[in-house]
């Protein structure tokens, strides 16, 4: 079973690598054009080089014509290699956008429910290392694998042209190459897949231990740790070498076939001139000078190799993905006259875990334009179920929700991100100064606007006492301000940002009671004319103007009660 599931994965990468090799091909068309216009353009040289030096040999002095030709044959061939540079590093960088694209609308497409159990280090090792490590496939894998086949045969042409043994000798000990590399990369790609997964392991690691240093420390766990994170570094370091190893064994066999091929040549010609069977040197000089240029296009094709390798391992990641979204048919598009957001909920189904039971199970409601539903319940009764398919999340299993009665699933998320403003238990902070963390719910805001926002979520209270006031520095996650203030700055990006339809899911957990009051006074404001639907266990926060709805077990209990401020 095991081996079955092995070969699959395989199978699956292969498909994936000739799937990217065909979209790659098109935008390598001009390296492939360039090189092999560079290798005519070398045989040209080599002509050339040899038919001066059979000139000085024969005493016939210097071959201006032939030096002349060669020169402008360089600075024509240096123009090649310039253009061929130039297109292998568009092509490597359009085809790592488009992949890279690919990959961010899959995981956003699945949303941060369906990756809960994905390590964000994993995620951001496959986003940013794996498609980086792609680079190689586009811009010189691709290229030279055609050109490993192309350049030598126009090299043998001019060979079997010039002298037909030296085109059979050259062709034998280029079939030698393949099979030198197929033998010294026998396991390559499985060391190539095990060096991505300790430097997966390593970052993941890395990036544990220095959220949590502070629980580290407290427990004097500082010396383990340090072990363990040598030990992952050190196998990363062993995996790497074998790597290189490989890398080494296939340029070692490339260097015999080409030392082979220019021994033989050279034995050739020696008996040749030594039996006075060579009418000219320049023959021998010509098929001598062919046999580097023979092997460059399969040197190429040697390092790029190594690239391919990389390109393997980093398959496996980009399968683990979750699927691309399926193309939706065009929805009819029309109008809705309703002032505001109007929510409904029919018959709505969602399961997390089969062993846990389902999230909602049947869950039905309306909430009205400008109006607030307050959801009560215990913990795991389905109220950040609610707003996680309200955010665009997650999708039910079945049952239907709808915006201003049109179904949400046919919302593109760019027009859903629109609609809704969310504040959760924990603000969302971003390394930067309180003005560019309120500017990031709307970039295009005036400075005026990010001012009225934050003096309607009291934000310029506490500004007012900091060193730079909005433009003060604050860290990762709002590191450097308080709980409450945290949350008055993702109040100001909710009054920025002047959505319709404000989600609240616990957003006064973890706050003392006197900032929990003022962070309420500050949301009931913000719900002045807004769709409101709050999700809390706080008593104070069941004090806001609106319906109340009592959740059991993903089920509503009873109907919506009217609650009093």
């Amino acid at each position: 079973m095991a081996k079955r599931a092995r070969d699959g994965t395989k199978a699956a990468a292969k498909a994936w690598l000739k799937h990217e090799t065909r979209l790659g091909g098109r935008a390598a068309r001009p390296v492939l054009m360039a090189g092999l216009a560079g290798t005519a353009v070398a045989i040209g040289q080599a002509f050339c080089i040899a038919a001066a030096l059979a000139a000085a040999l024969a005493g016939r002095g210097v071959d201006t014509p032939a030096i002349a030709a060669f020169a402008v044959l360089a600075l024509f061939r240096a123009a090649l290699v310039w253009t061929a540079e130039r297109a292998a590093g568009a092509a490597g960088a359009a085809s790592r956008r488009r992949l890279r694209s690919d990959v961010l609308g899959r995981l956003l497409h699945a949303g941060p429910v369906a990756l809960r159990q994905r390590h964000s280090g994993d995620l951001t090792a496959i986003v940013v290392d794996r498609v980086e490590a792609l680079d190689g496939l586009y811009a010189r894998w691709i290229p030279a694998s055609t050109l490993a086949l192309a350049g030598p045969v126009l090299v043998l042409i001019a060979a079997l042209w010039a002298d037909p043994m030296a085109a059979l000798i050259l062709g034998l000990c280029g079939l030698a190459v393949p099979f030198g590399m197929a033998l010294a990369g026998i396991g390559a790609a499985a060391a190539s897949r095990r060096q991505f997964l300790a430097m997966s392991r390593l970052q993941a690691r890395f990036l544990d231990r220095v959220r949590g240093i502070a629980t580290i420390v407290l427990y004097g766990r500082t010396e383990d740790e340090t072990t363990a994170l040598a030990a992952a570094a050190d196998e990363l370091r062993r995996h790497t070498m074998r790597v290189l190893r490989v890398a080494f064994l296939s340029s070692a066999a490339l260097d015999l076939a080409a030392a082979l091929a220019l021994v033989l040549l050279a034995i050739r010609y020696g008996l040749a001139i030594l039996a006075h069977r060579l009418a000219s040197p320049a023959t021998a000089l010509f098929a001598l000078l062919l046999v580097p240029e023979f092997f460059a296009p399969l040197r190429a094709f040697a390092a790029a190799y190594q690239d391919r390798l990389h390109a393997v391992g980093a398959a496996d990641a980009m399968l683990d993905l979750p699927p691309a979204p399926e193309p939706a048919p065009p929805a009819e598009v029309r109008t809705v006259a309703a002032r505001g957001v109007a929510v409904a909920f029919e018959d709505v189904r969602l399961t997390w875990d089969p062993a846990r039971g389902p999230a909602l199970d049947g869950l039905s409601f309306r909430v009205p334009a400008e109006e607030t539903l307050i959801l009560a319940g215990p913990s795991g009764a389905g109220k950040s179920s609610v707003i996680e398919i309200l955010l665009g999340f997650v999708r039910p299993d079945s049952g239907r929700v709808t915006l201003n009665g049109a179904d949400i699933a046919t919302l593109v998320p760019a027009a859903l991100s629109r609609l809704t403003a969310w504040i959760g238990q924990r603000p969302v902070l971003f390394a930067g100064t309180i003005r560019e963390n309120i500017r990031f719910a709307r970039p295009e805001a005036t400075e005026a606007e990010i001012d009225d926002a934050a003096r309607a979520a009291r934000v310029t209270e506490f500004a007012a006492r900091l060193p730079a006031g909005f433009d003060t520095i604050v860290g990762e996650g709002g590191f450097g301000l308080s709980g409450g203030q945290a949350q008055r700055v993702a109040i100001a990006r909710a009054f920025l940002k002047n959505a319709p339809l404000l989600l609240l899911d616990e957003p006064t957990a973890h706050l003392d009671p006197a900032t929990e009051a003022d962070v309420l006074d500050s949301l009931r404001r913000l719900a002045i004319g807004r769709t409101v639907i709050l999700a809390s266990h706080s008593a104070a926060a069941h004090d806001f103007s609106g319906r109340r709805l009592d959740l059991r077990a993903g089920r509503a209990v009873g109907a919506p009660a009217r609650a009093t401020a």
